[in-house]
C-alpha cells in the first residue's frame, strides 16, 4: 500500500507539497475549505473584469517551475509567465518617476533626476542585494531547520552572521543612499513579507536582485492560473483535491496524529501537513493538551504581518500612468508603519499599489476598459480597528490617493468592491486576518520562525508562509516542496 497523506488547504503551500508527495509515490488528499483551491489567490469575475484578488507580483519563476519538471513535464504545457520590462512604477510625492529596469544605465538616469549621489551608488546596492540572495538561497531557502543542530551549525552561524541580522533594511539602505524616494522605494521591500523596513532585517534587501536581475512574470490569463497549474498537476498525479470541506480537528492518539475530522467524515491519515496559518491551525484544530508548545500565550506573542484593505475596481477607461504594476508613494514613508504597527489603525497617508494586468493582457477587462487590482497596506485584526467603520473610510481614503495622481472616476466604476483584513480571516483563518502569516519585524520571527515539524504532534507539519521558510508566493511554494521531500525521504 502507498503510505498515505492528508493535506489541509489548497494554498500554494499545500498545492506544492502534494505535487511533491504525489511524484514520490503517496497517497495523498488534499481538503480546502473554500469552494476553490487558492487560498488568499482567488479568481474574480464581475462585468467582464477578471480580476486575480491576492499575490500579483510574481518573481523566482524557477520555484514554480521545478515542480513540473519533478513531475516529468514542463510548466508551458500548463501556465505561461512572461517577464515584465519595465517591472514596476514607483511614483513618489515629488513628482518624480522611477521604472524599474533590467538595464542599469536607465535606472541610474532615473534616480539622477532627483538624486546624482543615489544614482551613483546604486550598483553597489546591486551588488550587496545579490550577495544576500546568495546567502539566502544557500542557508535558508533551500533547506529545512528542523533541529537544533541544524539551526547551530557552523556554516548557518557564520553566514547569519554575514547577513548582518541585527541590521535593519532602512539602515542598510542608508550606507547606499540619502533621498527619501529611494529609501521608500528599496525599503518597500519589507512590505513582501508584511513588515516594516524601518524594524526588519537587512536581508530583505536581496529583494532588490531577484526583481531587477531575476525578473518580474506576469501570468498568461491572471495570477490564478499559477493555482489552476499546479491543481491540475495535482489531479494528473493521482491527488484527491476536495474543496467545499472545512477540517474541524486534528485527532491525536497517544502524541501521534491519526487523521483529521470534517463536517463530511473523518480522514485517517499518520502524515498531516497543515498549509493553513500554523497559529490558526494550532488554536483551533488541536486541544490545548495536545500542544504544550504552542500555547493560546505563545500564539498571542506573535506578532502578525501586514494585513491589506483590497479594492477590486472595474473602471470603462484607461489610464497612461499605470503599468502592470504600479505604486504611489506618500511624502512621509515612515509614519504608515508606525500607524500600523505601533498605532495598529490603518495610515493616514498610505502607498498605494495598483495591480492593472489589463495593461500587458487587454482581454482581462471590456474593450477601453481598466480591471485595477488596488492594495493599501492595514492592520492586523485588533479591538482598536472596527472594520464595519473602516472599510468605507479608509477606502474611500485610498481611492483619494490614486485620484491626487490622476485616476480619477474610480467612484463611478462597474465593478468597485472591497476585501477587507476581517474577510481574510474569515476566509482563509489567518490569524488576525495577517497577509503574510507573522511578521519579520525581528530577528527572532524571521530567522526562528514556528517549525515546519510539529514539536508537540508526531506526523504533524506545517506549509506556508507563517512557518520556514517564511512568506511570499515563491517562498511559501518552496517551504510546500521541502516539507514534501523530507517527508518522502525520511518516513
Amino acid at each position: 500500500m502507498k503510505p498515505k497523506a492528508v493535506i489541509i488547504g489548497a494554498g500554494f503551500g499545500g498545492l506544492s507539497c502534494a505535487v511533491t508527495l504525489a511524484v514520490k509515490g503517496w497517497d495523498v488528499t488534499v481538503l480546502e475549505r473554500q469552494q476553490q483551491p487558492g487560498g488568499k489567490l482567488q479568481r474574480v469575475e464581475s462585468g467582464g473584469y477578471t480580476f486575480d484578488r491576492g499575490p500579483s507580483t510574481i518573481t523566482m519563476p524557477h520555484v514554480f517551475r521545478s515542480l513540473y519538471e519533478l513531475a516529468g513535464t514542463r510548466m508551458e504545457e500548463y501556465v505561461q509567465l512572461y517577464e515584465l520590462e519595465p517591472r514596476t512604477r514607483n511614483v513618489f510625492a515629488d513628482g518624480t518617476t522611477v521604472d524599474f529596469s533590467r538595464n542599469i544605465s536607465a535606472m541610474r538616469e532615473q534616480i539622477a533626476a532627483y538624486s546624482p549621489g543615489d544614482a551613483a551608488r546604486y550598483p553597489e546596492f546591486l551588488a550587496e542585494a545579490s550577495r544576500l540572495y546568495q546567502l539566502s538561497e544557500k542557508q535558508f531557502l533551500n533547506r529545512l531547520l528542523l533541529s537544533w543542530r541544524d539551526k547551530l551549525s557552523l556554516s548557518l552561524v557564520r553566514d547569519l552572521m554575514r547577513v548582518r541580522p541585527f541590521v535593519s533594511l532602512h539602515s542598510l539602505l542608508l550606507r547606499y543612499f540619502s533621498h527619501p524616494n529611494t529609501l521608500a522605494m528599496l525599503g518597500r521591500y519589507a512590505t513582501y513579507v508584511g513588515s516594516s523596513p524601518y524594524q526588519s532585517p537587512s536581508i530583505f534587501a536581496m529583494l532588490g536582485h531577484v526583481e531587477i536581475r531575476e525578473g518580474i512574470y506576469g501570468v498568461r490569463g491572471g495570477t490564478y492560473e499559477l493555482v489552476k497549474g499546479l491543481a491540475a498537476l495535482a489531479r494528473e498525479l493521482g491527488v484527491e483535491l476536495i474543496t467545499g470541506t472545512e477540517v474541524t480537528g486534528i485527532s491525536v492518539v497517544s502524541g501521534a496524529v491519526e487523521g483529521v475530522d470534517t463536517a463530511q467524515g473523518f480522514y485517517p491519515a499518520r502524515t498531516v501537513i497543515a498549509g493553513g496559518d500554523v497559529l490558526s491551525i494550532n488554536r483551533m484544530l488541536l486541544t490545548q493538551e495536545n500542544r504544550p508548545g504552542m500555547t493560546d500565550r505563545r500564539i498571542e506573542a506573535y506578532e502578525p504581518s501586514l494585513s491589506g484593505l483590497v479594492t477590486l475596481a472595474g473602471v470603462p477607461r484607461k489610464y497612461d500612468a499605470l503599468l502592470h504594476h504600479t505604486v504611489f508613494f506618500p511624502e512621509h514613508y515612515e509614519q504608515e508603519f508606525k500607524d500600523i504597527f505601533e498605532h495598529k489603525r490603518p495610515p493616514q497617508q498610505p502607498a498605494v499599489y495598483v495591480c492593472h494586468s489589463g495593461y500587458s493582457e487587454p482581454e482581462l477587462a471590456p474593450e477601453g476598459g481598466s480591471n485595477l487590482f488596488i492594495l493599501a497596506n492595514a492592520p492586523y485584526l485588533n479591538p482598536g480597528c472596527d472594520w464595519n467603520e473602516e472599510t468605507s473610510v479608509y477606502g474611500q481614503r485610498v481611492l483619494s490617493v490614486l485620484e491626487g495622481h490622476g485616476i480619477t472616476g474610480l467612484s463611478e466604476a462597474d465593478v468597485l468592491q472591497r476585501y477587507t483584513p476581517r474577510n481574510i480571516a474569515d476566509d482563509t483563518f489567518a490569524h488576525c486576518g495577517a497577509i503574510y502569516g507573522i511578521s519579520s519585524n525581528t530577528v527572532r520571527q524571521t530567522f526562528s520562525r514556528p517549525g515546519n515539524r510539529s514539536r508537540d504532534v508526531k506526523g504533524l507539519w506545517y506549509v506556508g508562509g507563517t512557518t520556514h521558510p517564511g512568506g511570499g508566493t515563491p517562498v511559501v511554494s518552496l517551504s510546500g516542496r521541502l516539507v514534501g521531500e523530507y517527508i518522502a525521504n525520511h518516513l
